[in-house]
């Protein structure tokens, strides 16, 4: 078989793989609501591209809409590069199934390398792009030029792809890494917010203004970065994959903490220690529980120091994403984790809900943290009281329970350890993240507008409370529905177990 056509198998098959998933081979609902969010996030981008390009027209003293956005160009790169945690792979992890066969790792990493490049993900913000050019660039300046901005565009998002590819492999590899990307993007909206006047507004709109007239040198720099950024992510990659499908560890002793502590809850107490050490001990659980920390702080400390989140949307978005985040991260998979040993779990009377009960507790303790670090913006007035006692009892009564429905349909184990070429959840719990970031937002929003900001917080407290106090019967109610399905369950959990 000839490369080409091997290549062409391979396409073949990555294009199968989300198709086949077991999540969605099983439920249909889920394909539905893929497609559903798929077209909604796309009609939104549309939307946003008719209004600003509209909007830009005359609002800047006669400059021109597209100059305008192409000095925002680096802030919807940022936003591209941390959006893709949550949707995209890393090469190695999709070569693993091919690597016991007869094909040269170098062949499968250039592969896959060129379908990230080439992915249609990369051109997702067209939704946004082609609407805001058609009516800024094509009618004022001709398709000529629309095509050269577009190009160039796409240009940029293929090269803040292979970016995010190298600075996510790192950040597998180890934690520490995740301060680069976070330093770096942070230096950036430092010197774009600071300032009265953004000092990379005009070098963004120059760079975008060469695209659009079709020179040379733009597209010829663009090239050279993107072949540097592919040649770095083929050394890295193909070096982490080899430690990794070789299962290659480092071994090093450490003094087990006992948290003695907890003894006196009994058998509560023991899955409550297993919920601390899952976080201290277990590679992918600790990475998730720090860049959810990290995460927070970062907008926090943005929202702080500027005024750019001052508007109502985002101080709502950022105070209930910073009281979500971490329990969302784990419970969204919550019992994928414990799909490496769901056989040892069901040999007990009643320890899934024990288990279910510690993890709510232990989910619950942790909304604790997120006061901490808005207190800063609570002192200096950006951030209501109201809005964070609002948020804190709605996500642990309302927000979790929802989340905690996952635990009767997740049957798709998750490795503990792996960094590299595990899986990290499948499309549809990335869907229900989405889902519940979002739709708490509409609700505060009605509620606040009928009964006035005060009382609207108090409501979702309310309703907050109503869940806290009535966990044990919902908890009770998933562990009943979970031991319907249980040997259903342990079959998926059993079939996807080290793969």
């Amino acid at each position: 078989m000839n490369k080409y056509r091997l290549y062409r198998l391979i396409s073949k098959n990555a294009d199968l793989k989300m198709k086949r998933h077991p999540m969605l081979d099983k439920n249909r609902f889920m394909k539905f609501l893929m497609a559903f969010m798929w077209l909604y996030y796309a009609a939104i981008l549309i939307f946003l591209g008719v209004v600003m390009a509209m909007g830009m027209r005359n609002s800047y003293n006669g400059v021109a809409a597209f100059h305008v956005f192409d000095g925002g160009l680096l802030y919807l790169l940022i936003i591209d590069f941390w959006l893709r945690f949550g949707l995209q792979e890393t090469p190695a992890q999709d070569a693993r199934p091919y690597t016991l066969l007869p094909i040269r790792r170098s062949f499968l990493m250039n592969v896959y390398l060129t379908r990230n490049g080439l992915s249609l993900g990369n051109l997702y913000w067209g939704f946004l792009l082609v609407p805001f050019g058609l009516i800024a660039i094509a009618v004022p300046m001709g398709w000529i030029a629309l095509l050269g901005w577009l190009l160039g565009w796409w240009l940029l998002l293929v090269a803040n792809s292979y970016a995010y590819l190298f600075c996510r492999a790192l950040i597998l590899k180890h934690m520490a890494w995740l301060l680069l990307p976070i330093a770096v993007h942070g230096a950036l909206l430092a010197i774009m917010l600071v300032p009265d006047k953004n000092p990379l507004d005009m070098p963004s709109t120059l760079l975008m203004n060469d695209f659009l007239h079709w020179q040379p040198l733009p597209y010829l720099g663009a090239a050279a970065l993107i072949a540097l950024l592919y040649w770095a992510n083929y050394k890295l990659q193909m070096g982490m994959i080899y430690d990794e499908v070789g299962k290659k560890e480092e071994k090093e002793i450490k003094h087990a903490t006992q948290f003695n502590f907890l003894n006196r809850y009994g058998k509560l107490g023991e899955y409550l220690k297993l919920e601390v050490k899952q976080r201290l001990r277990n590679k992918t659980v600790r990475m998730s529980f720090f860049v959810g920390i990290g995460m927070m702080v970062l907008f926090s400390v943005i929202m702080y120091f500027s005024d750019v989140y001052d508007n109502s949307f985002m101080r709502s978005f950022i105070c209930l994403y910073n009281y979500l985040i971490l329990g969302m991260m784990t419970l969204v998979t919550i019992m994928c984790y414990e799909g490496n040993y769901i056989d040892g779990l069901m040999s007990r009377r009643e320890s899934i809900l024990l288990l279910l009960t510690a993890k709510y507790y232990f989910n619950v303790l942790l909304l604790f943290i997120p006061p901490i670090i808005l207190l800063p913006l609570m002192i200096i007035g950006k951030m209501s009281v109201w809005m964070n006692v609002g948020y804190f009892f709605f996500t642990a009564g309302v927000l979790y329970p929802l989340l905690f429905q996952m635990a009767v349909y997740n049957d798709n184990t998750l490795p503990m350890n792996t960094k590299i070429t595990s899986k990290q959840g499948n499309t549809a719990q990335q869907i229900v993240s989405m889902v519940i970031l979002f739709l708490p937002l509409g609700l505060e929003k009605l509620a606040t507008f009928l009964l006035g900001e005060t009382w609207g917080y108090v409501l979702l407290a309310v309703l907050g409370l109503t869940g806290i106090v009535t966990h044990r019967y919902w908890l009770r109610n998933v562990y009943t529905r979970f031991m319907a399905r249980r040997y259903f369950n342990m079959e998926g959990f059993r079939a996807s177990r080290g793969t």
